[in-house]
């Protein structure tokens, strides 16, 4: 593992979100979900692609809040551009969980 500052951890903008839309994404090379993310009014809506299928259905990912890095540059995921990166961490069998407030919190909350 290596060290950063913490002037370099700063630099990551990890803000909370709505999730307004969700969608299948069968073109992806594994199976994906895309979803539109509200973050509030300075940020305001972005999209991304997640390969969350295993434990996560478009219909209920609606409404959900979840955590993303929002200052990544924008990248091409097959057809569909990708503008921030949600959070997770991989369950036993390495699929992946999203993570997100237990209580509703204000939109474009940055983490601390």
């Amino acid at each position: 593992m290596s060290e950063i500052s913490f002037d370099d951890f700063l630099k990551v903008d990890i803000r909370v979100g709505k999730v307004t839309r969700a969608e299948p994404y069968p073109e992806a090379r594994k199976p994906a979900i895309k979803m539109w993310i509200d973050f509030g009014g300075e940020i305001g809506e972005r999209k991304t692609s997640a390969q969350i299928t295993a434990h996560y259905d478009p219909s209920t990912l609606v409404g959900k809040q979840v955590m993303a890095v929002v200052n990544f540059p924008p990248r091409q995921i097959g057809k569909f551009m990708s503008e921030v990166l949600v959070l997770g961490l991989p369950d036993k069998d390495g699929e992946i969980v999203l993570i997100g407030p237990d209580h509703p919190v204000p939109l474009g909350g940055r983490m601390h």
